[in-house]
């Protein structure tokens, strides 16, 4: 019927033609069936690319963060040290699935998530976050909310209880990392930002602010409230072995490939842009703090080589996903100066005992990967431009996004210490400190 119409309409006159034959185009079109939504596919190659993406991520902090920090410390802290971030990641793992994951990506309020998932409920063999199974994306953020409080063990070496450790990290996890996960990364079933953080348009593509300025600022905080080490700045607090440094230094910078080209939850170019950035940045970042550390005192440590790779992997993590090569470079060699700086001449100044640099690493690196993603990042590789592109607001909106995240890491994590310092006590004694956490906690030792 509607072809025989057409015909009657090609012999009429042609305004009247034109407009009726619009007309029947539209009704033709509205005539055919309308076609179902797709629905979520698995994609096997995806899958395939994030569980080993979680592996990755999971050695990044047993046994990578455990023998970073584990060779820095005092040969009579080294089990104490390791075993902290070994004990974080069971304890983290079983409130990942009781209550964290479903705070912090279920819901659509924006400012945390629901209880649709506590105790993984709902959670089958079907299930699907975008092409992924749901399993599989639990796994990967699990792995996120593990490495994320065991960098902040960093902070307060060599003197907190481990009874208190395990209190504070476990309270943290819950009432810190989850909310500020879920302001950041929650988003709908069409993948629009739920959080409100998300929501204003702030960039962090694979932990940023979540992770690293999060660890960052809390470590600070716990630093001040414990107080500095017994004899710091008196007694030697040299590491006791780097070889074991070094080895925890090179797993982080593997690991990190999952991580950040991990966090595209896609095997595709996104994945590979993030992977090339990454090492970019690593190594730039590794370069210019060993040759700023050459420069002013003379010699080039291991210590600053192994410590400038790791703040490169920190900056670059908020903008593994947003920017191309050259902004690597420049947010490397940013991170390098900027963490050596903060490491040394900023901690030094305010007189802090930050032990292992969790703040002058992390935090500091995380703000500065922040800030400069909106500066250099390409909106044809993660959709939105960045003040060399023309959208200098970018900048502002990831300033807001660091400020916001400082400032409630901050506070929760005063009132948490404060908390567990009020119960059980958050500090060993002065004579377990002078004797060692490893024998004085857990009975043990290396010979």
């Amino acid at each position: 019927m509607i072809h025989r119409f057409k015909s009657f309409l090609l012999g009429a006159g042609p305004a009247l033609g034109t407009a009726l034959l619009a007309t029947a185009a539209r009704a033709e079109e509205a005539a055919q069936p309308v076609a179902a939504v797709a629905a979520p596919t698995l994609d096997s190659g995806a899958t395939a690319w994030m569980l080993i993406s979680s592996a990755l991520v999971l050695l990044m902090t047993i046994p990578g963060v455990a023998l970073f920090y584990g060779g820095m410390v005092r040969k009579k802290n080294v089990l104490a040290m390791t075993a902290q971030s070994f004990a974080i990641t069971a304890l983290v793992t079983v409130i990942w699935g009781v209550i964290g994951y479903s705070l912090a990506f279920t819901g659509d309020n924006p400012y945390i998530g629901g209880f649709s998932r506590v105790l993984l409920d709902g959670l089958e063999k079907g299930s699907l976050n975008g092409p992924i199974p749901e399993s599989v994306f639990w796994a990967f953020q699990c792995t996120f909310a593990i490495i994320t409080p065991a960098l902040i063990t960093g902070a307060f070496a060599d003197r907190m209880k481990f009874s208190a450790m395990l209190v504070f990290i476990g309270l943290w996890s819950i009432i810190v990392y989850a909310p500020i996960a879920h302001w950041v990364w929650a988003v709908d079933s069409n993948a629009a930002a739920v959080g409100f953080l998300g929501k204003m348009g702030v960039l962090d593509f694979a932990g940023g602010t979540v992770v690293h300025i999060n660890a960052g600022i809390a470590g600070l905080v716990a630093a001040l409230v414990l107080g500095p080490r017994k004899g710091y700045g008196v007694d030697n607090m040299a590491p006791h072995n780097l070889t074991l440094s070094i080895i925890g230094a090179s797993l982080l910078w593997v690991g990190w490939f999952g991580f950040n080209a991990g966090s595209a939850v896609a095997a595709d170019g996104r994945a590979g842009m993030a992977f090339l950035v990454t090492h970019l940045a690593t190594a730039a970042a590794a370069l210019s703090w060993v040759f700023a550390e050459w420069i002013l005192r003379k010699k080039p440590s291991v210590l600053g080589l192994i410590s400038g790779a790791v703040a490169g992997l920190v900056a670059i993590t908020p903008a593994s996903g947003f920017v191309g090569p050259k902004g690597a470079l420049v947010i490397g060699f940013a991170a390098g100066i900027g963490c050596y700086w903060a490491s040394t001449t900023l901690k030094q100044a305010l007189k802090y005992d930050d032990s292992l640099d969790a703040f002058g690493v992390h935090g500091v690196g995380g703000i500065i990967g922040a800030i400069l993603t909106g500066v250099f990042a390409v909106e044809a590789i993660g959709g939105t431009a960045g003040a060399l592109e023309g959208n200098s607001g970018q900048v502002l909106t990831q300033l807001w996004g660091v400020l916001i995240t400082a400032a409630y890491t901050a506070v929760a994590s005063y009132i948490l210490l404060k908390l567990v310092d009020w119960t059980i006590g958050l500090r060993v004694t002065p004579e377990e400190e002078r004797e060692g956490l490893d024998i004085a906690l857990h009975g043990e030792t290396i010979h």
